[in-house]
């Protein structure tokens, strides 16, 4: 897969999409991230790529054609026009079902916003969608669009070591994920679930399914409408349920 990320700091964003576990996907080629710098489509000697907003008003605005022009020439280089994606507080906020969806995609392009954002004929002839991480508002849209491409490249093959690494966490399957621990067994007092030193795989793939039911039912009721019921869980969140309610009233 490739991400192609359209912004006014490519190198900040090339720092971030060089380290940890996407950066080791990049040298071993399972992915592919290219960053491109806006202001080498500016058409003045100062490079400027943003003017004042018609009718007045605070900020400056990303003018459309250097983007334009930015986007026109990756579109060449590829031979076809990529899935461009704008982050912005007005798209629809981020999920993982979505991050499933784009990463089944051959290329994304994402387009970092600045200042007051960008010219709003650009979004109305280039951009497929607007994505939000939520209900705020940040400088610029470089930390979003690392964000995405980030969850988007952790679930392309070959960028983990194993599909059970991002299967098991939350929201993938619907629910958030159990607790884990690490040695030592007892850590200031306080002592690892006995389940997991058991070594009983089949008591502990319970405990963890329980786990996650019960954290999901106590920070993210909201997810369990949409979830699909194994054999056992609805007598488990019963019980859940009721567990609860005591403690609230406690």
């Amino acid at each position: 897969m490739r991400i192609d990320l359209l912004t006014l700091f490519p190198e900040m964003c090339e720092t971030v999409m060089a380290e940890s576990i996407v950066g080791r996907a990049r040298k071993k080629g399972a992915l592919q991230v290219c960053c491109h710098q806006i202001r080498d489509f500016a058409f003045d000697k100062h490079q400027r790529v943003d003017d004042c907003p018609f009718g007045g008003g605070k900020g400056m605005l990303l003018m459309a054609e250097p983007i334009a022009l930015c986007i026109d020439d990756l579109t060449a280089h590829l031979g076809r026009k990529p899935h461009m994606i704008y982050m912005s507080p007005q798209g629809k906020v981020l999920d993982q079902q979505r991050v499933k969806e784009l990463a089944q995609m051959e290329n994304i392009a994402i387009l970092c916003g600045h200042y007051e954002g960008v010219d709003e004929r650009i979004l109305d002839t280039y951009i497929d969608e607007q994505i939000s991480l939520g209900d705020f508002v940040l400088t610029g849209g470089e930390l979003p669009a690392l964000a995405l491409a980030d969850a988007v490249s952790r679930m392309i093959d070959g960028v983990l070591a194993e599909d059970v690494c991002f299967e098991e966490e939350s929201h993938y399957n619907g629910l958030l994920e159990y607790p884990h621990y690490t040695r030592p067994a007892v850590w200031r007092g306080q002592e690892v679930p006995p389940v997991l030193l058991s070594g009983h795989h089949q008591n502990i793939e319970k405990w963890r399914r329980a786990q996650s039911l019960w954290r999901t039912l106590k920070h993210r009721p909201d997810m369990l409408e949409k979830l699909e019921f194994q054999k056992g869980d609805a007598e488990l969140l019963y019980h859940l349920r009721r567990e609860l309610e005591n403690e609230k009233m406690e």
